[in-house]
């Protein structure tokens, strides 16, 4: 691992002095390419130096010990060194993990109704609204692309993009069946009833990512509907794509105009594409490495929410919290890092590093 990180610190340093090159900055596609690949090392260089400077101080108290006057001061200053180069250590392996290139992606999530009818699109739309609701505590950009509403307050599906730094690293593993467990407004006998909302995360990827060829799709126009303002009823500015070799329907209705809701729904449809290709490359690495939260299988039921118990469960990490209010309300943060630090600590017991 010091071997690599020590060719990590020389790569760095070079970088830093190709970034304060004139010739490199006047050309603004190399340089904001080498500003990249010189931010995402940062973190994990100056914990490196970090490391070195707390062993350097470890090493300098050890031979201090030797001196009496110097020694119970020495020797406390040798064992906080020791302690810490433990912890740094720890943190310099999490920093090595192979990161997800999608990580600091935009998210497009896709929420649909399942088992349960009227209570299950009211589950959705609650779900809609704690995505939503956390985007906005983390100042992140909530864009809805599509939604199909019951007309009682629940969705049947919902659409929506979240723009943000990190998003995507946020909500990956967000994907699969959920389960609510409540008494619904209209039941009179106050019985219990269950019903699964399913969630799809996908990441927001470029052109150049998935290769979509024009004569693979079929392009159809219609007027949007729903919640969409005036223009609703008046104009065919919804778009509905089909993309022939995977089957793959998107829609979009969220813009006044046509070519917008077009280009929207084709970052969906690259979306999908590309997911399924992850998922079709997975599935070949299943025999030699699991998947780290989960199956990654969107049919998978991953979580319940207990109204009555006041309790949510992830049954993928074993992890419950007991704020369900506060969590239905966007307080998410808990939750998903309990669910990163699994997938942290997973692949740190494969030693991928």
């Amino acid at each position: 691992m010091f071997d690599k990180l020590g060719e990590l610190e020389i790569k760095y340093n070079e970088l830093t002095g190709k970034i304060s090159d004139a010739t490199v900055i006047s050309n603004q596609e190399e340089w904001k390419k080498l500003m990249k690949e010189h931010s995402q090392m940062k973190d994990v260089v100056e914990k490196y130096i970090e490391y070195k400077n707390n062993e350097k101080a470890m090493n300098e108290a050890k031979e201090l010990m030797s001196e009496l006057d110097m020694k119970e001061m020495a020797e406390a200053e040798y064992l906080e060194c020791k302690n810490k180069l433990v912890q740094i250590d720890n943190e310099l392996k999490v920093l090595l993990l192979p990161k997800d290139s999608n990580d600091d992606n935009n998210v497009i999530i896709e929420i649909r109704g399942g088992a349960g009818g009227d209570e299950a699109a009211l589950f959705a739309y609650n779900l809609y609204r704690m995505y939503t609701m956390y985007a906005d505590l983390k100042r992140w950009q909530v864009e809805t692309l599509d939604m199909n509403e019951t007309g009682i307050g629940g969705i049947k599906e919902v659409s929506f993009m979240i723009k943000g730094k990190g998003a995507f690293s946020k909500l990956k593993f967000e994907s699969g069946v959920h389960r609510v467990q409540r008494v619904p407004e209209t039941e009179t006998s106050g019985r219990t009833h269950t019903s699964t909302v399913t969630v799809a995360v996908l990441p927001e990827v470029d052109d150049v990512e998935v290769d979509i060829k024009n004569e693979d799709l079929r392009i159809d126009t219609y007027r949007a509907s729903g919640a969409g303002g005036q223009h609703v009823n008046k104009t065919d500015s919804a778009i509905r794509i089909t993309h022939a070799p995977t089957g793959f329907v998107v829609t979009c209705q969220s813009e006044r105009s046509q070519t917008q809701n077009k280009e929207t729904a084709m970052k969906m449809l690259r979306s999908k594409i590309y997911e399924y290709m992850e998922e079709e490359k997975n599935k070949k690495l299943a025999s030699t490495r699991k998947l780290q939260v989960g199956t990654g299988d969107r049919s998978e039921k991953i979580r319940t929410y207990n109204y009555s118990q006041g309790r949510v469960t992830d049954h993928r990490i074993g992890y419950t919290m007991y704020q369900i209010e506060s969590f239905m309300n966007g307080n998410l943060d808990d939750m998903l890092e309990a669910l990163n630090s699994y997938d942290r600590a997973e692949r740190l017991k494969e030693g991928i590093i």
